[in-house]
């Protein structure tokens, strides 16, 4: 199984490349988006800013969303979930689309969200299959769809309740980092991972 890690030149990838090892996968990074496309499992990794990917997504968007039109399997995280959408406050840019909605800031005092916090209403086998329930943030934007029935999990920062994961078919964003939230998190990167080796 091919994943392919789209680097949109920013963060340490390191740590996710590491979370997503396991026997019969070929994880690699890739900064070219058409290329990237080519593959298993796409995912879009969790820092940066939404204005400078999009422009590193740009040459390639089209094809892109052809791939995940067509059901190649995406996980977005944080910034990568944020980039499944149309548009975003944080800045000017295009994101992919393939969820329709936006991206907003945060109602909050305190900004950025950085640390634990919990998920409720999970529904999305992932979560059953992990136990995972506490989660690690880095963020000061949130996810709004248009329809929230996409809407697989939630979380609440300082009264503002916003999605903490959207599922459309074989495409799941997370606004949390799996990666750095324990043993939990990569248990369930493993049962999404799982889930399309099917």
């Amino acid at each position: 199984m091919r994943v392919t890690i789209f680097d949109y030149g920013a963060g340490n990838l390191h740590s996710l490349m590491k979370a997503l090892e396991g026997p019969g996968r070929d994880v690699r990074v890739q900064v070219d988006p058409a290329t990237a496309a080519d593959t298993d499992l796409l995912v879009l990794p969790g820092v940066g800013a939404f204005e400078a990917a999009t422009q590193r997504l740009a040459p390639g968007i089209t094809v892109m969303r052809e791939r995940l039109a067509s059901g190649l399997p995406c996980l977005g995280i944080c910034l990568g979930m944020q980039l499944l959408f149309e548009r975003s406050e944080e800045g000017p840019g295009e994101g992919l689309g393939v969820i329709p909605g936006r991206v907003r800031r945060m109602n909050a005092a305190r900004l950025p969200q950085i640390g634990w916090n919990e998920i409720t209403d999970a529904t999305d086998p992932v979560f059953d299959e992990s136990g995972l329930s506490s989660v690690y943030y880095a963020n000061s934007y949130v996810c709004e769809p248009r329809d929230p029935s996409c809407v697989v999990a939630w979380t609440t920062h300082e009264g503002d309740r916003f999605p903490a994961a959207v599922r459309s078919g074989n495409i799941l964003g997370v606004q949390f980092h799996p990666e750095k939230s324990s043993g939990a998190g990569i248990a369930m990167l493993h049962a999404y991972l799982g889930q399309v080796q099917r």
